[in-house]
């Protein structure tokens, strides 16, 4: 993953995507957003709101509108990617440098439309779904001295991370040698995913 500090960092690892990439930011930065880095990609933000980030991939780069639904679409060109799962976040995916090049005023035009909506305020808030811990994981939190403190020492979504980790789990086994994993590093106040932020 291209872990970058800045725009200009995150193209230069691009890749074979840097010139598509490149352009794109060009007809991002026509419009009135702020350029940032978010989640390791190009995000950028009006007034602090998230609007558009862009990021390649390995068939494909994509740019992304947060409150993408609101988009009218005439040309068809954005998807859902993960179906069921995500309210707002619309994807346009491109294949080649070219696709993005012939269709640089429609991107541009969608761009203003996702502006405008964004100072209308039209959002999809994440449901906030309430933490429900496991049974196994609330027994040890009881039982062992100072592992509960030290659990809601955690942010709501770093307990939802343990919590989840155990509640997925199928069988009785793996839920023993989950917790047996995350014991240790929620007593010494380790995030699950630590290591990957």
């Amino acid at each position: 993953m291209n872990s970058a500090k800045t725009v200009e960092e995150y193209l230069e690892k691009s890749g074979s995507w840097e010139p598509a990439l490149r352009l794109i930011r060009e007809i991002i930065l026509r419009t009135e957003l702020q350029e940032t880095i978010k989640w390791g990609a190009p995000c950028y933000t009006l007034k602090g709101k998230h609007v558009v980030g862009m990021v390649g991939f390995k068939e494909h780069m994509a740019i992304w509108f947060h409150q993408g639904v609101f988009l009218k679409d005439p040309e068809g060109k954005l998807i859902n990617a993960q179906e069921g799962v995500t309210k707002a976040l619309r994807q346009w995916r491109f294949a080649n440098f070219d696709e993005i090049r012939q269709n640089t005023e429609i991107i541009h035009a969608y761009l203003l439309e996702a502006i405008e909506n964004q100072k209308q305020g039209k959002e999809i808030k994440p449901e906030k779904k309430e933490l429900t811990v496991p049974s196994e994981l609330q027994e040890v939190l009881d039982k062992e001295a100072g592992l509960s403190d030290s659990f809601e020492a955690f942010s709501k979504s770093k307990k939802r991370e343990f919590a989840d980790y155990i509640a997925e789990a199928k069988r009785a086994e793996t839920k023993q040698s989950r917790l047996k994993k995350i014991i240790p590093m929620i007593a010494n106040g380790i995030g699950l995913h630590d290591k990957y932020r």
